[in-house]
């Protein structure tokens, strides 16, 4: 449920209805915007009965939600809201971030070459994984904290913030010492105790959608983060399971304008993950430019035929320069800086 005050009502009034929604044993979280105060009644397991509260001073409107996701909703964040993280911002009115590097942590060499590539072509972020989950348990792993090390170390080589997986709630507290940005990946989107954690950790988070997730899920998984006060959240669609294998994944493209309509919270690509194919990196980057993605993540490795995971979806260093010039000159056509 959401409260709607009048423009004109005091902070005696919206504290009065604070008391009442929480008389009613429900948790109230008042959001003031620009135009309008309102506060989010949550806690409820179903309709909420609104006869105490409807008629009480200041009030115009109670309007009744029944999405399953409602801090992430912007029926209670109807401002778009911007993400700052490791200096840079995710968001409307922002440049559009992106995001670059390998799929794996192999070396420091490979690192700081990689950070190097990126940077020199405009990247605004560094990736690279540390532990990797991979779907047979034979395939390479990750190098683990010593991979953290190498990102961090690259990362400050090129004065770039660096983002990096966390898969167990054990390893927050060091991830979160090496990485600017805390990415969860698909696998882990319906973790739901790790989401907490993440979430009370306050960290920015990358949240990647699941593999087989509708958007309501998505957005549910989102609004665990959310539910412990943690604001700093960029979505990632990086494409679906159908049953289509000729590409690694379906991008869902669709997805973007539609989280734009639903949520206030910032939305990037990854189509690297999604096509897994290096040839449709570029073309699908610039797709996600036009349909409003806030940022594009891609895979560049300096050497991608000797790469250790996810070599056939990753750009050289030339490929990348390409593709920043692709999009520098698409930006000038849709309004977007990159």
């Amino acid at each position: 449920m959401l409260i709607v005050m009048h423009h004109t009502a005091t902070d005696e009034q919206i504290r009065t209805v604070t008391r009442a929604v929480e008389a009613m044993g429900l948790r109230a979280e008042p959001i003031p915007g620009s135009e309008r105060t309102a506060i989010g009644v949550l806690g409820n397991q179903g309709y909420v009965d609104d006869t105490s509260i409807r008629d009480l001073p200041g009030i115009r409107e109670v309007i009744h939600v029944s999405k399953p996701y409602k801090l992430v909703s912007r029926d209670f964040h109807p401002e778009s809201s911007v993400v700052e993280a490791g200096g840079v911002r995710f968001g409307d009115g922002q440049p559009p971030v992106i995001i670059a590097g390998p799929c794996s942590i192999e070396s420091e060499a490979q690192m700081l070459a990689a950070a190097s590539l990126v940077k020199a072509a405009g990247a605004g972020m560094l990736r690279g994984g540390a532990f990797k989950p991979r779907t047979g348990p034979h395939s390479f792993q990750g190098l683990g904290i010593e991979g953290l090390r190498y990102l961090r170390q690259a990362g400050d080589s090129v004065d770039l913030p660096v983002i990096t997986e966390v898969m167990r709630i054990e390893q927050l507290d060091t991830v979160c010492q090496y990485a600017d940005v805390l990415q969860i990946g698909a696998r882990n989107m319906q973790n739901f105790d790790l989401l907490k954690e993440a979430g009370k950790a306050g960290h920015p988070i990358l949240l990647k959608r699941g593999m087989s997730a509708t958007i309501e899920e998505f957005l549910s998984a989102a609004e665990y983060l959310l539910a412990e006060g943690n604001p700093r959240i960029i979505l990632c669609e990086r494409g679906i399971r159908t049953f289509e294998r000729t590409t690694r994944n379906t991008l869902d493209l669709s997805v973007v304008p539609l989280i734009r309509e639903l949520s206030h919270l910032p939305i990037v690509v990854d189509p690297s993950h999604a096509t897994g194919r290096r040839t449709l990196v570029r073309p699908m980057a610039k797709a996600a430019l036009v349909v409003g993605a806030h940022g594009i993540m891609v895979e560049v490795h300096p050497d991608p035929d000797q790469a250790l995971c996810d070599g056939a979806q990753s750009l050289t260093g030339s490929d990348f320069a390409c593709l920043m010039q692709d999009l520098q000159d698409l930006q000038k056509v849709i309004g977007c800086t990159v």
